[in-house]
């Protein structure tokens, strides 16, 4: 072996030694590409070298930066700064001057392991695989300019040494939380498990016009909660198509850099509201839980999972987490004409408790917001707004006279057709019109 192979085994058996000696921070390499980078190492480093396995290994690791189209440099500061261990748990809740010094310190030891980790360029490992297989030149390195332009990696781009990081890194675990969610902003209830939301809705509060005090009142009880006050559960009840939804999916768009999250949960999931809540309980961020187009059938349990999240039970309702909820319905459960007290029930003994359990139980929502049908002045004014956003330029009363008459040919008059009436007429005119 030549003193140029020497050199680089040692290099490389001095990282897998580091890495192996990480302390907390070691799901960093848990990640698809931290895997094939350790394998990359170990093929490097075999006793009896393989070139074809070193090739292999070195394309394995290349293939899955490229699939994320993220540097080597910028995949492990998103793996940092998205950790979930016991020191960036902690201090989410506690002052880094009130923490253990022993985690403080393990923290710092594998901060310097990282770094260590951050100032191999993909340039030095393509190097090492050309000198340790032999090879005439050096393999492709995957090089990638970085396009983040979040304040945390612009720190970490800047620092020589990172464990003086640390409270940097604290002060961001504080604000943006860890794990699944400093990873996404939205998520949905499926199969027992908080999944994210790869694609929230895009729409924005100022897309949203025609409903200004539901839409005003809706955002102060979500700044009460942003800001640490009792928040109200809310009810938004009302004709469909009214911008209900929207408006609850343009919160979390206007404030999810303020540490606000959304999770969706279906009507047929109701029964593991307490279980969600119980997960979200102690979260550094605030949550709203969304149960859209809500409402029970006359034999439906699962309601007494949601009056148990709305009125607490003994385990105290926690301040980071409210319920807004959708509907068409006023009353959430269905009411026949049977259902209510005659001389001659003698199935159940306190019947108008039961009725009246069912009529009172949208009254549970701390608040209820009321939208009513959009009457043409409401919805030409929706239509107006959403043209000037979309540059749509056409005569005012030609404006008004198509979007009437796509009202009157399709569902009516509401916020959804006229979205729908703008999205048409923007691609009519670009495509058929070229305007």
């Amino acid at each position: 072996m030549s003193y140029l192979e020497t050199q680089v085994l040692a290099q490389i058996q001095n990282l897998q030694q580091q890495i192996a000696s990480l302390l907390l921070y070691q799901s960093v390499l848990k990640k698809t590409v931290g895997e094939a980078f350790i394998k990359l190492l170990e093929s490097l480093s075999k006793k009896d070298v393989i070139a074809i396995e070193c090739l292999r290994a070195y394309g394995s690791w290349f293939r899955t930066l490229a699939s994320k189209n993220i540097s080597w440099q910028e995949y492990l500061i998103c793996q940092i700064i998205q950790d979930d261990n016991p020191f960036s748990q902690q201090v989410q809740k506690i002052d880094i001057t009130n923490l253990s010094p022993n985690l403080i310190a393990g923290a710092k030891h594998d901060l310097q392991i990282l770094h260590n980790l951050y100032q191999c360029s993909s340039k030095t490992i393509a190097k090492w695989v050309k000198t340790i297989a032999k090879l005439e030149k050096d393999p492709i390195a995957w090089e990638l300019q970085s396009e983040i332009k979040e304040p945390i990696y612009q720190k970490l781009r800047n620092l020589e040494h990172w464990p003086d990081s640390i409270e940097i890194l604290a002060t961001h675990y504080r604000h943006f939380g860890i794990g699944l969610f400093a990873e996404s902003i939205a998520f949905e209830w499926r199969n027992g498990q908080l999944l994210p939301i790869n694609y929230p809705d895009s729409v924005k509060l100022k897309e949203l016009v025609g409903y200004e005090f539901q839409r005003d009142t809706l955002i102060k009880n979500t700044e009460f909660l942003l800001k640490g006050y009792p928040a109200l559960n809310v009810l938004l009840y009302g004709s469909r198509g009214s911008g209900k939804s929207s408006l609850v999916k343009a919160l979390l768009n206007e404030y999810s850099q303020r540490n606000l999250r959304l999770v969706e949960v279906a009507k047929s999931d109701l029964k593991d509201l307490p279980l969600i809540v119980e997960q979200l309980r102690n979260i550094s961020q605030k949550f709203i839980i969304f149960v859209d187009d809500l409402s029970f059938e006359e034999d439906d349990d699962t309601f007494k999972a949601l009056k148990v999240v709305l009125e607490g039970n003994l385990t105290a309702r926690p301040g980071n987490v409210v319920v807004y909820a959708t509907s068409n319905r006023r009353h959430l459960i269905r009411e026949f004409f049977n259902d209510r007290p005659s001389p001659k029930d003698s199935d159940e003994v306190h019947n108008w408790d039961t009725v009246q359990e069912k009529l009172s139980f949208s009254d549970r929502f701390g608040l209820t917001l009321t939208f009513e049908p959009a009457n043409q002045d409401t919805y030409l004014t929706i239509v107006r707004h959403l043209a000037q956003q979309e540059n749509i330029n056409l005569n005012p009363e030609d404006l008004d006279y198509q979007a009437l008459q796509w009202a009157t040919r399709n569902n009516g008059r509401s916020g959804r057709t006229a979205r729908q009436f703008i999205d048409f007429i923007k691609a009519n005119l670009a495509v058929f019109e070229k305007c």
